[in-house]
């Protein structure tokens, strides 16, 4: 049986990256600290890389971010890749929206989850600078995903 449901418009763009985080787990039920990989990020929360599921609602402590910053969310999905079941994208919704990812120059939309009022950590830590071909990073945008440097 095939479940219908509106497609409901994404809040900001989120924007490809590569931030190396150590993310622990706040629910002693569901033990996990681990190096992981940042891959995408919006204010409002990320997508990250590991080798072990969690649990849909776990609250988590993403550290190391840029310029030493910390933030807490929450587990919002988690999915497995590909057919082996070795890794997991595991989403995160942040509990303070903002950019604590140190983007320099975000998508515009950014600004209205920053001056909404939720954003208490927003532009938490050192921006990341731009420069040539480094990241950051590949944009998506509302209608899915772009890549504005490929030809």
């Amino acid at each position: 049986m095939e479940i219908l449901t509106p497609k409901t418009p994404r809040r900001s763009t989120r924007v490809r990256v590569e931030i190396p985080v150590v993310v622990t787990s706040m629910d002693r039920r569901h033990a996990f600290s681990a190096e992981c990989v940042v891959i995408v990020v919006s204010p409002q929360g990320c997508g990250f890389r590991t080798l072990q599921a969690l649990p849909l609602e776990t609250p988590v402590l993403l550290g190391n971010l840029p310029g030493g910053a910390t933030a807490t969310g929450r587990v919002a999905s988690c999915v497995p890749l590909g057919s082996d079941g070795s890794y997991f994208l595991i989403g995160v919704s942040l509990y303070n929206a903002g950019n604590v990812w140190g983007i320099a120059n975000p998508p515009q939309d950014w600004d209205s989850v920053v001056t909404t009022g939720t954003a208490t950590s927003a532009k938490a830590g050192k921006p990341i600078t731009k420069n040539g071909n480094a990241w950051p990073y590949n944009r998506f945008s509302e209608q899915g995903e772009s890549h504005p440097g490929r030809k």
